[in-house]
């Protein structure tokens, strides 16, 4: 019933806008002086379709008209035929033309080139023509993906970008990195700037609920996405400042057009699947193992001491948890907009609904939300925009390790003890929960309701020159909600857990700036001037209880649990205040200059240093514009040579790591337990910046007509000041002081290719690009040359996500005991241990010191290919993406690789070492749960993969009219459906998403394949 309402109070807001929309048209219709009319319709010449949205303006008159939906037009004026008229469109050549008669039909060219195409860039936009900076665009196709947030769409989209999976849970994020990682201890996230709003893409915990994070830009519906821009070098993210460092990402949702009324629903339906499941053992081949680890660690009770060889044959496969905890999952999306507008004013309505089931069983993704874009000139002077949306998302998360669990859990073990219960845990020595009780028993949600809005106004006080002022809202309430029964064995030991949390976020954003316009012979000038200011306050709280009585309350009475677990709260906010300014100057079309300078204050920082400018100068130099360019080269149509360098900041480092901050803690005082409080870091007034100066030279290239269209960049980036946290003397009360120190390079080149094969009745696009960055680390402190965190290595000369362990050396044969076991790092060496070199020669292996540099998450270059092909009504598009060149740490395989008996083992443990099988690539079967990090689970993680495919059918016209439809498109969309790769883990795009353990898949949750099928009409 709440459904039914929904749609009905949607529906009386569809008629309202439709009502007050067709009123203003009526309005705004000019009267005419005499019944002298122009009417017609504007074709595409290649393939004879109507085209919409087309401009068309009378001579010496300001009043314009745009062709509706069947490319037609009217004008009704007081001058006489003939008329000298005006079209344009983006995609077309603009066209002047006399017509004499009426109605006309009117053929436009496509301009087989988008370099006239507008680009929004920071505070403001630009001919793509004119660009000093490399700027990036999402393709067209790559927006009608059906993902559940918007930055999945920039896989493979942009040269440079590189996209990762964090996990494949839905909902859940991704990693970016664009033009390679620099920071240590900071964020490497780009900033995303979403219809003026900047946001950096960070998920914060309320400390309850267990599993990846939810993806806070989840919460904005990708199908309200107009256009995706990437701002990569200096002299485009410097305006930016102190949040420019790891590129930004400018986000613009879709607005109302003036003309008729347009009623869009667009409707899919489709199924997600694992892509590929680990092979493990089965029940039988389980047991066999245990039976030889417990002979080998006590032989005088011989070799069936789990189960004799008859019981074995009666096991069958046992069970298999992977295919209990996966599943088939079904996603819906639908989407409803309505879009129009007069002269003076247009609309964007849009609502959205999105369920998403995961791959794996109970884990799942909701989201409905509603957007309004508004933006009207009530005045020749004025204009005022308005951009609201609201979305609500229910997340159930995958609990941490559960992925692991399931590879792990014995197939001799079952779901339900014959009674009914669960089996509460692996019956074995190592303690590990029963996954799927896990799953489907705990509560583990996520609910947030987010509105973001920006609304700005905008006056010309004098010709070229306007103030625009604008305020923007993020708000965002999370209420987080866990619960254990005490059925399960997590649970049991408290008879259940139940915890609450709650996160408020309210951020606010002024911007107040000054931009003139000035075209003087053969000159142009841009120049802006501004003022911003953003704040944000957050507020989080958390409490729990356990020892229910009952857990059919779950988490929805905290006050029947006997035992309290200590409530948590905290508050914490930040402010930047900055003044921007920037310069655009072009001489003629061919000498472009570009200036900027941003001084930003923010109170993340020390005292000292809380206020830092970040500038940036752009050059760039149409040659193909110079009068000896085409008698020299005539095929070019197009080339301009670009180089710029500037300086960007980073801030992401949490708030008042400056300060000295107190923490509370018990202790005991008078036999009784007292609250106080204690230093929590030393201070550093002197804190400041992390610093990017990076250097980009470019070229933009066209010919043969501009349907050949190159651009190339090389780029140096060196970041300072890294924020590390430095050892300090012990006699300071503390072990480490956040502090500016280290410095790390990335250095690259980037290609991208547009293409139009085939122009006509078939039309064949293509876009391909390719990146290649070089990661160093420059240096890391005072005095200090390396450090190793956990499995990786950060050490100067060396790039970030390098891994630093053993390297295996075969298999101790019989006979080889007493040579070689001491390279085995047992006490007591047995044939079929794993060997190692002796990395540093002293006759011996031990994991302390014979470890080395044994791979590195960074690939050498990354890829994508997309490639658009229509044909009457029928449309085709797919997308290619790779990696190449990095590794993969699968601690999934090291883990299924010990052998113990005491969980499971992947099949490989079939070829383990006997004596009978004296292999050297696996070894034997022992009791020892430790294991040791070497190279053997360093993987490649290169792969090529068809990352998705759309196939659309437009039906013909003719066949709509009676249903009063001017659209109607079928299509199937596919991702993921084909991956070409070596690595044996679910999917080798992945990484933990750290910014020094890269590549890591730790039981990551696995990334689904999908099919779809949808519906798009357009009334």
């Amino acid at each position: 019933m709440k459904n039914i309402g929904v749609l009905r109070y949607f529906s009386l807001l569809l008629w309202a806008f439709s009502l007050f929309n067709s009123t203003l048209y009526a309005q705004d219709k000019p009267k005419p002086i005499i019944n002298a009319s122009l009417e017609g319709v504007v074709l595409d010449s290649l393939t004879q379709q109507p085209i919409e949205g087309v401009t068309i303006q009378l001579d010496a008159v300001t009043h314009a008209v745009k062709t509706d939906q069947d490319g037609r037009f009217q004008f009704v004026t007081g001058q006489k035929l003939p008329f000298t008229i005006k079209l344009s469109f983006l995609g077309y050549k603009t066209k002047n033309l006399v017509v004499d008669v009426s109605p006309t039909a009117i053929l436009l060219s496509p301009s087989s080139e988008d370099l006239d195409e507008v680009v929004v860039v920071g505070y403001g936009t630009q001919r793509r023509r004119d660009l000093t900076g490399a700027v990036g665009s999402v393709p067209e196709s790559f927006l009608k993906q059906k993902v559940s947030s918007v930055d999945q769409s920039l896989k493979g989209a942009v040269s440079g970008v590189q996209v990762t999976q964090t996990s494949g849970q839905p909902g859940a994020g991704v990693s970016i990195r664009v033009r390679g990682g620099a920071s240590i201890q900071g964020g490497n996230e780009p900033l995303y700037v979403i219809d003026g709003f900047p946001v950096y893409n960070q998920s914060e915990s309320t400390g309850v609920n267990s599993g990846t994070p939810i993806n806070p830009l989840a919460s904005i519906n990708p199908n309200d996405i107009e256009s995706i821009e990437v701002l990569k070098d200096a002299a485009a993210t410097a305006i930016y400042g102190s949040r420019g460092a790891n590129g930004v990402v400018i986000i613009s949702t879709k607005k109302g057009r003036a003309g008729r009324v347009q009623l869009n629903y667009d409707g899919s339906k489709g199924w997600q699947s694992v892509v590929k499941q680990i092979d493990a053992l089965d029940a039988q081949s389980f047991a066999r193992l245990r039976n030889e680890t417990l002979y080998d660690t006590n032989p005088s009770k011989g070799k069936y001491q789990y189960l004799s060889e008859e019981q074995i044959s009666h096991l069958g496969e046992g069970t298999n948890w992977q295919n209990e905890a996966f599943r088939v999952g079904e996603v819906q999306n639908h989407q409803l907009s309505l879009t129009g507008g007069a002269e003076r004013i247009q609309y964007y309505l849009g609502a959205n609904y999105l369920n998403q089931e995961g791959v794996v069983v109970n884990t799942d993704f909701r989201r409905l939300g509603f957007r309004s874009n508004l933006h009207a000139k009530p005045f020749e002077r004025l204009d005022v925009s308005a951009n609201l949306t609201i979305n609500k998302t229910n997340s159930q998360i995958a609990p941490t390790g559960i992925i692991n669990s399931l590879l792990i859990m014995p197939p001799t073990a079952t779901i339900y003890e014959a009674d009914g219960s669960y089996t509460l845990r692996n019956p074995f020595e190592n303690i590990f929960a029963n996954p799927i009780a896990t799953l489907l028993e705990t509560v583990n949600e996520s609910n947030n309701l987010r509105v973001l809005g920006t609304a700005y106004a905008q006056y010309e006080l004098l010709k070229g020159l306007s103030a625009k002022v604008l305020f923007g809202v993020d708000l965002s309430n999370r209420n987080d909600k866990y619960y254990l029964p005490s059925y399960i064995y997590e649970g049991s030991g408290s008879r259940g857990t139940a915890n609450l949390g709650n996160l408020e976020n309210q951020a606010w954003l002024n911007e107040n700036t000054l931009t003139y316009s000035k075209s003087f012979g053969q000159h142009d000038l841009n120049v802006l001037l501004g003022f911003t200011q953003q704040e944000s306050s957050t507020s989080l709280f958390n409490a729990g209880a356990s020892s229910f009585v009952t857990d059919e309350l779950l988490y929805n009475s905290l006050q029947s649990g006997s035992v309290l677990i200590r409530p948590n709260s905290d508050a914490y906010d930040w402010v930047l205040h900055s003044l921007l300014s920037r310069i655009n100057y072009n001489y003629a079309n061919k000498y472009y200059v570009s200036a900027s300078i941003r001084r930003d204050g923010s109170s993340r920082f020390g005292s000292a240093n809380k206020w830092g400018n970040f500038p940036s100068l752009a050059f760039s130099w149409r040659a193909s514009k110079e009068d000896f360019f085409t008698g020299l080269l005539p095929t070019i149509n197009d080339l301009k040579v670009r180089a710029s360098f500037g300086a960007t900041g980073n801030q992401e480092i949490g708030q008042y790591q400056s300060l000295a901050t107190l923490y509370a803690l018990n202790y005991y005082f008078g036999n009784a337990v007292q609250t106080g409080f204690a230093s929590q870091r030393v201070p550093n007034a002197e804190l400041g910046w992390e610093t990017t100066y990076q250097y980009d030279a470019g070229i933009d290239l066209a010919f043969l007509q501009n349907r050949i269209q190159i651009s190339a960049d090389y780029y140096y980036k060196r970041t300072k000041d890294l924020l590390l946290s430095v050892e300090i003397p012990w006699t300071s009360g503390y072990a480490t002081s956040l502090q500016n120190f280290g410095s790390v390079s990335n250095k690259g080149v980037e290609l991208s290719i547009k293409t139009k094969n085939v122009q006509g009745a078939f039309n064949w696009d293509s876009d391909f690009n390719i990146s290649f960055n070089r990661n160093r680390v420059l240096s890391i402190g005072d005095g200090s040359d390396r450090y190793i965190n956990g499995n990786y290595l950060i050490a100067v000369g060396e790039p970030l996500g390098t891994f630093y362990g053993t390297v295996t050396d075969g298999i101790l044969q019989l006979g080889e005991e007493a040579t070689k076991g001491v390279y085995t790092g047992n006490p007591n060496p047995k044939a079929g241990d794993r060997l190692y070199k002796d990395i540093d020669g002293d006759g011996k292996f031990s994991t302390a010191n014979d470890r080395t540099i044994i791979g590195n998450a960074q690939p050498d270059f990354i890829f994508g290919f997309s490639n658009n092909l229509s044909y009457q009504g029928f449309d085709l598009s797919f997308l290619i993406q790779g990696t190449v060149g990095n590794q993969i740490l699968n601690i999934n395989r090291q883990n299924l690789e010990m052998f113990t008996g005491q969980q499971n083992a992947s099949i490989d443990a079939l070829d383990r070492w006997t004596p009978e099988n004296p292999t050297q690539v696996y070894p034997r079967a022992k009791l020892d749960p430790a294991p040791i990090f070497s190279d053997r689970f360093v993987e490649s993680g290169t792969f090529v993969r068809l990352a998705n495919l759309r196939f659309a059918y437009s039906l013909p016209k003719t066949w709509l009219s009676s249903a009063h439809l001017n659209q109607a498109e079928v299509y199937f969309i596919g991702q993921n459906l084909l991956t070409l790769t070596n690595y044996r883990g679910f999917d080798p795009e992945v990484t933990s998403g750290s910014n020094v353990q890269i590549g890591t898949d730790a039981g990551i949750y696995p990334v689904a394949k999908t099919l779809s099928l949808g519906l798009s009409l357009t009334f």
